[in-house]
């Protein structure tokens, strides 16, 4: 009987897992450290499946969080805050993770002035075209 549902219902031991993160990028990202000169299948494997669980887990917990928050759209806060509920992960994760942009809501601004805040934020790293024609002196 019992060979039967062996027969029947294949165990995942008999499937290979297939990976959804590029495995040559995880072992680029391994020889990073300059104490690793090469790096075995099986490890590269290892690395790569734990990389894809740990993704997977941080995603269904930080979309939990935006679905207590009723948001669509997982955000730097929510992943913040699955971090944090966990301990571990709080760790080593919430020091690299960056801190949310500060809400217009906390800080409302003032009535009859008219700041760039207004108008649309500027992208990081570029300047408004008002810097661009200033003389340099």
């Amino acid at each position: 009987m019992a060979e039967q549902q062996e027969e029947e219902n294949p165990t995942a031991m008999d499937e290979p897992h297939k990976l959804e993160i590029p495995t040559r990028r995880v072992k680029n990202i391994m020889k990073l450290d300059k104490d690793i000169n090469k790096v075995n299948s099986e490890a590269l494997f290892l690395v790569a499946s734990s990389t894809e669980l740990f993704l997977q887990f941080l995603a269904e917990k930080s979309a939990s969080v935006a679905m207590e928050k009723k948001k669509r759209t997982v955000r730097i806060e929510h992943m913040r805050v699955a971090a944090k509920r966990h301990r571990p992960t709080a760790d080593f994760l919430l020091d690299s993770l960056p801190m949310p942009p500060q809400s217009s809501e906390q800080n409302p601004p003032k009535k009859g002035t008219k700041s760039r805040s207004d108008k649309k934020p500027v992208p990081f790293a570029t300047r408004s075209i008002e810097a661009f024609f200033q003389k340099s002196s």
